[in-house]
């Protein structure tokens, strides 16, 4: 492989518990039952804010109701991620593809107020170039469709054939696989490793970022400046 796109939420940084919290939360708002761990995982992980409001009132949402319903929850969800760090493993993963010149970006459904947090309070400028990084900007369709992973891959200058695709969610997971993703790798980050063994195009499973084989990577000078 030549380079790697990381999804963010449930990867980089394990948020899943927080963003769970905060849909139960604004999903009784809405509908007034809270989503059930089934609906979270199918149609929560992975969507952007307008897909899944859509799902918990059943009909296409107005953009005032998307745009204050996702303001709040976010709002709620950042409080709540102030003193928390990267995954294990991650910084030192990151220091290591720097290190080595392998292209590298993010490619979240999360908006623009959250990837901004992101950044300032992960210092994730030390490790990406900023301008590379992929979000939910209200045009880009959310996982499962291929497309963010085609737009992260074209901004490495790589072909997705020769990307991998770090992932939690099963939406992304998805997703990486329409995009044509060389190698798909799941992070059990809140599910068990085993969610994951029938999972058709995961090519492989890691728990934690220690466990991740450099050697998948070419370092080569034949495809990077040395």
């Amino acid at each position: 492989m030549k380079g790697i796109i990381f999804d963010f939420n449930g990867t980089l940084f394990w948020d899943s518990q927080l963003h769970l919290d905060a849909w139960r939360e604004y999903s009784k708002r809405l509908r007034d039952v809270p989503f059930s761990d089934e609906e979270m995982l199918k149609y929560m992980f992975g969507r952007t804010n307008a897909d899944i409001i859509k799902y918990a009132i059943g009909k296409e949402p107005e953009p005032e109701l998307v745009e204050k319903i996702a303001a709040e929850k976010e709002e709620y969800y950042r409080n709540m991620c102030r003193d928390m760090k990267l995954a294990p493993g991650a910084e030192e993963f990151l220091d290591f593809l720097k290190e080595n010149n392998i292209p590298r970006t993010i490619a979240t459904m999360s908006e623009w107020s959250n990837v901004e947090f992101y950044i300032k309070n992960f210092n994730l400028e030390k490790w990406f170039d900023l301008d590379k990084i992929v979000y939910s900007n209200g045009i880009i369709p959310g996982k499962p469709a291929p497309d963010i992973y085609l737009i992260a891959a074209k901004n490495i200058n790589l072909e997705p054939s020769d990307c991998v695709v770090i992932e939690d969610a099963l939406s992304g997971i998805e997703a990486a696989i329409n995009a044509g993703i060389g190698m798909v790798m799941a992070i059990a980050s809140r599910e068990p490793a085993d969610f994951y063994k029938n999972i058709v195009g995961v090519n492989k499973i890691i728990t934690n970022f220690s466990q991740l084989d450099k050697n998948i990577f070419d370092v080569s000078c034949e495809n990077y400046n040395c």
